[in-house]
C-alpha cells in the first residue's frame, strides 16, 4: 500500500508523467519482491520525490523516480546515489540503450518505449548494491 504523502505526490504530477512514474514503481517494488536478499521496500519522500530503500535489509542503494526538471530534454528519470558507480556500470552494461545524466539517473521521454528488461537489471543492482560492495 503506497504511504499517503508519496500518493500525494504522484497526484501532483502531470498525468502522463504519473502513469510513465507509476509504471517504474511497479518494475520497482516487483523487482524487489523477486530479488534475493532485499526484503521489505520502504516507500517514502526524498527531496520530495518518490524514493525507495531497503531499509529493513539495508541491502541497496536508494532509487528515486520523478519528474526532471525544466532544463532536461526528457521527462522524467529513475535517480541514483551520486557517491556510487551504479549509473556508471550501467553505461559500461548497457550503453546507449539508456540516456544518462552523469553519475545519478537514467532519463526518459514520455511515450517512448521503456527497455524494462535492462532497467530491472539496473534495479536489482541498486537494491543489492551493498551485498555486492562487500
Amino acid at each position: 500500500m503506497m504511504p499517503p504523502e508519496v500518493a500525494a505526490t504522484f497526484a501532483d504530477y502531470p498525468e502522463a508523467i504519473r502513469t510513465e512514474l507509476l509504471t517504474l514503481r511497479e518494475l520497482i517494488l516487483s523487482t524487489a519482491s523477486e530479488t534475493e536478499g532485499v526484503g521489505a521496500i520502504t516507500e517514502t519522500l526524498k527531496w520530495g520525490e518518490p524514493a525507495y530503500l531497503t531499509s529493513q535489509t539495508r541491502s541497496g542503494s536508494t532509487i528515486r523516480i520523478a519528474p526532471t526538471n525544466a532544463k532536461s530534454t526528457h521527462d522524467y528519470a529513475m535517480f541514483f546515489i551520486c557517491s556510487t558507480n551504479l549509473v556508471n556500470d550501467f553505461r559500461a552494461q548497457f550503453g546507449d540503450t539508456f540516456t544518462y545524466e552523469s553519475e545519478r539517473a537514467v532519463l526518459f521521454t514520455v511515450g517512448d518505449k521503456v527497455p524494462a528488461e535492462e532497467l530491472r537489471e539496473c534495479v536489482r543492482q541498486a537494491l543489492t548494491y551493498h551485498l555486492r560492495a562487500e
